[in-house]
């Protein structure tokens, strides 16, 4: 097994990703398990956060490390709350505030057309000049009341029309081959097959 820390202090993001990556030999540490501290993110995008987040967790660590940086993004909010998704109703975090702020801020929106984001990024080591960068979308739309108890974040607000049910409503082996995220890990492991670590 190929240890990697997970620049994450998100025990459900951690599950999610240690199920997509443990079938192909890497051993996911996340950073709370070595004592490491979150990064700070102060970018104005994905990319730059998970970068960001990547290096701080490869350099306190010695280890590769993988970040991923992922949020909702509504078309009728301008993209918000993006990056501050996990901080939309200030600190500390709460996903329920964060859902609540969310439907106050679309009450008189017709256009409910949203999408979930995920920008991963893999470094070798804190100063690798070429780190994988791999990103993927998850379109939907905000519901008016949330529904169903699995998932986290915004997954009960976030409606997958096709299915006729929320993030929160699918069971989490189906929602690690749909969302973001899995897309985004698809993108990445398809690079290590190719390139390796």
């Amino acid at each position: 097994m190929t240890r990697l820390v997970l620049a994450s202090n998100n025990a459900k993001k951690a599950g999610e990703l240690s199920a997509l990556l443990e079938p192909l030999g890497f051993e996911v540490l996340p950073q709370s398990s070595l004592g490491v501290a979150e990064a700070d993110e102060p970018h104005p995008t994905f990319v730059e956060n998970a970068l960001a987040k990547a290096r701080h967790a490869s350099r306190a660590t010695g280890l590769p490390a993988l970040a991923d940086d992922s949020g909702l993004c509504v078309f009728a909010l301008g993209g918000a709350p993006g990056v501050q998704s996990a901080r939309f109703a200030g600190d500390p975090r709460s996903d329920e505030r964060n859902n609540e702020l969310l439907l106050s801020r679309m009450a008189d929106c017709d256009d409910r057309q949203a999408f979930f984001s995920c920008t991963l990024v893999l470094l070798r080591h804190a100063d690798d000049p070429q780190p994988m960068i791999a990103d993927g979308q998850w379109a939907g739309e905000i519901l008016r009341s949330p529904r169903g108890d699995n998932g986290f974040g915004y997954d009960p607000l976030f409606l997958l029309p096709e299915m006729g049910q929320t993030a929160a409503e699918i069971d989490a082996a189906l929602k690690n081959t749909l969302s973001h995220r899995a897309q985004a890990m698809r993108h990445l492991l398809a690079r290590l097959e190719t390139t390796g670590l």
